[in-house]
């Protein structure tokens, strides 16, 4: 009963608190999943909170003197976004007015990132260590776009604060003690929060695709990536505890989606 109570309540609190909205189109892809978003936190507001962010990131690696300081990679970076910000009114066509921006951090981390609106961060290593190509470039960079286009930020957000007040709830009603309560912050985590995340994921590499394909960057390119980043990172965790799907799970999927929009990339590449 009691574990029926953990699932049941936080999912009553999202659904009394939440709106259901489409964020994107559905593309060639088939990314058509509705999307539970808090009532009270605008899409205005998280973007705002991300600019902040974002400036304080530049700022910091300004001052560390670490903010575009290879000038080939940031205007290589700046040209492959300028072929694929033009494709995501295929998604939602309000986004091509978002205030675009792309800089690069010199470090070694595998990672970049665009935050809501469309700030997009790239950190050297990701390019440098796997010696990336243009189009594993538009793999990742259309994959990071996705996140922002389905505003799977703010999608964030919303399942947290469910979660965070459905477990309050839950020990309040049930009289949980500290252990139990980590057991029920584990098991909204687990149950409400990780699968989310997975799938989210999952769209950002499907809309990533076809945002690539057609601005004209080989779909297969997306297989290669993956693999490298596979090779790089030495394996990963399970897939079912992680907010990423499996690397093989990942290449998988991608090749069987590389099909819908192999003809958008034939028709650019004209």
């Amino acid at each position: 009963m009691r574990l029926r109570l953990l699932v049941a309540i936080p999912l009553m609190l999202a659904l009394a608190a939440c709106e259901t909205v489409q964020t994107t189109q559905g593309g060639a892809v088939g990314v058509q999943r509705q999307q539970m978003m808090f009532g009270g936190l605008s899409s205005a507001q998280v973007n705002q909170m991300a600019a902040e962010s974002y400036a304080g990131m530049l700022d910091e690696a300004r001052k560390e003197k670490k903010l575009n300081t290879d000038a080939a990679l940031v205007r290589r970076l700046r040209g492959i976004a300028d072929n694929l910000v033009p494709q995501v009114t295929h998604f939602r066509p309000d986004a091509r007015n978002w205030d675009w921006e792309v800089n690069v951090i010199e470090s070694e981390q595998l990672n970049a990132s665009c935050m809501p609106g469309g700030k997009i961060l790239f950190f050297s290593g990701i390019v440098t260590r796997l010696e990336l190509t243009d189009d594993e470039i538009a793999q990742i960079m259309g994959h990071e776009m996705a996140h922002a286009l389905r505003e799977h930020g703010r999608e964030a957000v919303s399942r947290a604060y469910a979660a965070q007040t459905g477990t309050q709830v839950v020990g309040a009603l049930l009289g949980l003690g500290e252990g139990s309560r980590q057991a029920a912050d584990a098991a909204v985590q687990y149950g409400l929060m990780m699968p989310h995340s997975r799938t989210n994921e999952t769209e950002a590499d499907l809309i990533g695709l076809e945002l690539a394909a057609r601005a004209g960057y080989n779909p297969q390119a997306a297989i290669t990536l993956w693999q490298k980043m596979a090779a790089a990172s030495g394996g990963s965790p399970p897939a079912f505890l992680s907010t990423h799907p499996s690397p093989q799970g990942r290449i998988q999927t991608l090749r069987d989606t590389i099909p819908r929009v192999q003809p958008l990339y034939e028709q650019a590449r004209r």
